[in-house]
């Protein structure tokens, strides 16, 4: 079966002709026929993904150059344009937006010779840790169907832990990628901010880094990831803060023991409250990273700030964006919006320049104190998130262990990397006693991508790699 195939051995396995681009094709468009109707992952199909298939067999048997991801199915977030194809951004105000350009991302994954098999699913522009809009609906948990996938890039998630597709693209500015990747129990990275270009509105080219703003893979492999961003890295003149290639095959960059590598375990931030059973597997985790060689010390981090305050200059940071972005949409159509972005609108009216101004000194404070503990370690850990995943039509819990949260943002343990544009990833961690996943975060200094890869795919090993949930067992 193809449902445990990675893409990196689908790509090997077609340019060996031991599979062909149309037999992959074909079992993923029948499994996204008969899964997505309940996940509601794909929301938009390319109509030509079957023939761009044929073509892409008859390049084998040709014996043509063939890209590392050629014939490769891959699904594409619905905030980032695809020419041709529907994009858009979860929103009844672009429901018909035919984009007439591919955002570079999806030119190198096109060039690399992947497919673009679909869209998926986000809330309207992606302005939430959970996936459900008024045009598409809400995208359900692989794992248990009365349950979020996450957000933003749900769709992307739910889509990849379903085997709908064996990889998807995501966007991260506030845990984006990681958020439904520990609730969906894949692998989400989350680059270091402008290894891979973020060009998805050549109008705010400047747009993407307040806060750091990335695109990453979602897959269900640690080598997948390294492939997918192997592919895609590297400047372009669309986005003025892109880098150039520094590591040039992140692919080799995993290789290698972990032997001495220093790791730092943070169990909050400081900040946080999080639930039991989430602690316990990530306290159960710290044996296997022993056993890697690794040494393992719980730290105390303290910003100097309350989560209320850290958290409160990041959110205000989004609120003015949105507010900036859809005054006139609030204006003209308020109906085609839905409350929470709504609320986002109207609170980022109130941000001052100087207000905004003032954030980046706190951004400054938060890249000091993690630049003091990267002085000794080498990774810092955590949890991804403080809970397991919840009703799919919630924003996120109310309280946590008997205390008030606010529950559009006090369980993402994920801000602090897009406030310093740092590489993180999540990691499949374990399961609840419900079922359900959890991750474990582990984050580098900047440019140590191949390090946070590195350490994954060691983590991966020793525990046999990252399960797929057996669909037919889904609780509804």
């Amino acid at each position: 079966m193809l449902k445990n195939t990675t893409a990196y051995s689908l790509a090997k396995q077609i340019r060996d002709k031991s599979l062909s681009p149309v037999e992959v094709m074909d079992y993923y468009l029948q499994r996204i026929d008969t899964y997505n109707l309940d996940i509601n992952a794909i929301v938009t199909l390319n109509q030509e993904a079957r023939e761009e298939a044929v073509r892409k067999e008859k390049a084998v048997f040709n014996q043509r150059e063939l890209g590392p991801l050629h014939g490769v199915p891959v699904a594409i977030k619905d905030l980032t344009p695809t020419k041709g194809i529907r994009t858009s951004f979860g929103t009844k105000l672009y429901a018909k937006n035919i984009p007439e350009r591919d955002a570079t991302i999806v030119s190198r994954l096109k060039a690399a010779g992947a497919i673009i098999v679909g869209k998926t699913n986000t809330p309207d522009f992606g302005h939430k840790g959970t996936t459900d809009n008024t045009l598409f609906g809400a995208t359900k948990n692989p794992w248990n169907i009365t349950k979020t996938a996450g957000g933003s890039s749900g769709g992307s998630a739910a889509a990849v832990a379903a085997a709908m597709v064996p990889l998807a693209e995501g966007s991260d500015g506030g845990g984006s990628i990681r958020i439904p990747a520990s609730f969906c129990g894949i692998y989400g990275f989350k680059p270091t901010y402008g290894r891979i270009p973020m060009d998805n509105n050549l109008t705010n080219v400047f747009g993407s880094t307040n806060p750091f703003v990335n695109h990453g893979p979602l897959t269900r492999s640690v080598k997948d990831a390294a492939l997918f961003v192997d592919v895609t890295q590297g400047p372009s003149t669309t986005d003025p803060f892109s880098l150039p290639v520094f590591d040039e095959n992140l692919l080799e960059q995993m290789k290698g023991p972990l032997d001495g590598m220093k790791i730092a375990y943070t169990k909050d931030f400081g900040m946080y409250t999080v639930e039991p059973e989430v602690l316990e597997i990530m306290d159960e985790q710290l044996a296997k990273w022993r056993a890697l060689g690794c040494e393992v010390e719980e730290v105390s981090l303290d910003f100097g700030m309350t989560l209320h305050e850290f958290l409160g200059f990041f959110k205000n940071m989004w609120y003015a964006a949105a507010a900036a972005g859809g005054k006139e949409i609030l204006e003209k159509t308020p109906e085609l919006i839905t409350p929470s972005y709504q609320t986002m609108i109207e609170r980022g009216f109130s941000v001052t320049t100087s207000d905004y101004i003032h954030y980046q000194t706190k951004r400054s404070t938060v890249w000091n104190v993690l630049q003091s503990y990267f002085n000794d370690y080498d990774l810092i850990m955590s949890p991804t998130l403080a809970t397991p995943a919840f009703d799919y039509q919630l924003l996120g819990p109310e309280t946590i262990q008997g205390k008030q949260i606010e529950a559009d943002s006090d369980w993402m343990m994920t801000h602090i990397y897009n406030m310093t544009g740092l590489p993180a990833a999540s990691i499949p961690a374990g399961f609840t006693k419900d079922g359900l996943p959890v991750g474990m975060q582990i984050a580098a200094n900047r440019f140590a991508d191949g390090l946070v890869l590195r350490a994954s795919r060691g983590y991966e090993e020793i525990v046999g790699g990252f399960r797929v949930p057996d669909l037919s067992e889904v609780k509804a």
